[in-house]
């Protein structure tokens, strides 16, 4: 089966000290407060969005859909580039079976949990430690994954 990893020579970050990457730390912690302040890190609200009873969290994954749609149509549009001035390339994507399957086995997870990975640091950083077992199920699941993966059906 071909091995379809992307590498990635970027050469610009190599030359640059760890200082430079605190831009990424500031955007996390600001991207962290956001999911607090609108809630969307809460068990209760991802309950309410898998039992039905609220359109709170249709409308944050629906807001997030529309952006990255746009955003991805301004990029290709105006031919955007990073901040570091290289190319931005986005590759097509091919459907398989695979992805449903995967898909599936995410969102009964997330149900179960009421945690995804974006959220999962966000529940950690508000003092929900018990999250960790979480996180680390989702490592675990990632690496099995990755373990198996060319021998599971793509």
């Amino acid at each position: 089966m071909k091995n379809n990893n992307i590498v990635c020579d970027n050469k610009s970050s190599s030359q640059q000290s760890w200082f430079y990457n605190l831009r990424y730390l500031f955007v996390g912690v600001l991207f962290g407060i956001v999911f607090v302040k609108a809630e969307i890190i809460s068990w209760f609200r991802i309950q309410e969005m898998f039992r039905l009873q609220s359109f709170h969290m249709y409308g944050v994954i629906g807001t997030a859909v529309i952006t990255g749609m746009i955003s991805v149509w301004l990029i290709k549009k105006f031919k955007i580039k990073t901040l570091d001035g290289e190319p931005i390339a986005i590759a097509p994507k091919k459907f398989n079976k695979g992805q449903i399957y995967g898909g599936l086995i995410f969102g009964f997870g997330w149900a179960i949990t009421g945690a995804c990975p974006g959220p999962l640091f966000a529940q950690i950083g508000t003092g929900a430690l018990a999250v960790t077992i979480t996180l680390l199920s989702a490592i675990l699941g990632t690496w099995v994954y990755g373990y198996f993966r060319d021998k599971l059906p793509h």
